[in-house]
């Protein structure tokens, strides 16, 4: 099942969303779902609010199902607090899309030729878990908080922000957790989806699964030296910062 909620200044308390629609099922019209028609969950407006929900798509893991949107947030000045969202691939959009697509219908759905607007979102103490690139997209998103938890191997973040945009994904007093199963050294902190992508962690945790160079390439876009990665009192089993790559910054 989906949702859409549209319309701004709107408080929504306690509510559970759930859907299974993976990017690899065949939509009605005959072409695959692709990513940004599996949402279970589409918020289109201006100052919305989300406490004690959750979210999820349990559509399944990604090397089953493809990408699988729990939540996509589209609008600006959206807060979620004491949230759970879970899901597998592609668990959480932040809009805006990047400028353009990769690949035919790679960005085919409700917001595909919509201006790409910046929006700024805001979790507190929220719970999100996925697999391969689980919280993405152009926003500007500041997590305060609020534990990652993988579920399989990947990425936690892949940020497409704007050129001409300052901040992207900021992690403050946040854990990066897993599942028990999950094997030492599997996972990343994030990847550049687009050659402008910001990460900044504060202060977080970071626990056994995530793999000593913390940060993973993707198409060189991190050795193109747009791509600003950062942290700042990093600590866990997973913090240390002598593999980092290069182009990550430790900053006071």
């Amino acid at each position: 099942m989906s949702y859409s909620i549209i319309g701004s200044d709107i408080s929504i308390e306690g509510q559970t969303y759930s859907g299974a629609t993976g990017a690899l099922a065949i939509h009605p019209d005959g072409r695959p779902y692709h990513t940004f028609r599996t949402a279970t969950v589409l918020v289109d407006g201006d100052r919305v609010s989300f406490k004690n929900c959750r979210f999820e798509n349990t559509a399944g893991p990604g090397k089953e199902a493809g990408q699988a949107i729990a939540l996509y947030l589209d609008g600006d000045d959206i807060t979620l607090e004491d949230c759970i969202l879970t899901g597998h691939q592609d668990t959480l959009f932040l809009a805006p899309l990047p400028p353009k697509e990769v690949q035919k219908d790679g960005f085919l759905g409700p917001k595909q030729f919509t201006p790409r607007t910046p929006r700024t979102f805001y979790f507190k103490k929220c719970r999100i878990e996925g697999g391969v690139d689980f919280i993405f997209g152009g926003a500007t998103a500041y997590f305060d908080d609020c534990d990652f938890v993988s579920v399989e191997p990947g990425y936690v973040f892949a940020p497409c922000t704007p050129k001409d945009v300052e901040t992207g994904f900021v992690a403050r007093n946040c854990r990066f957790l897993c599942t028990e199963e999950i094997p030492q050294a599997s996972c990343y902190i994030g990847r550049p989806w687009r050659e402008f992508a910001r990460i900044r962690l504060e202060n977080c945790y970071i626990d056994r699964h995530i793999h000593p160079e913390g940060f993973a390439d993707w198409n060189g876009r991190g050795e193109g030296g747009t791509v600003v990665f950062e942290e700042l009192h990093s600590t866990g089993p997973g913090a240390e910062n002598t593999k980092r790559p290069c182009w990550v910054r430790f900053t006071a």
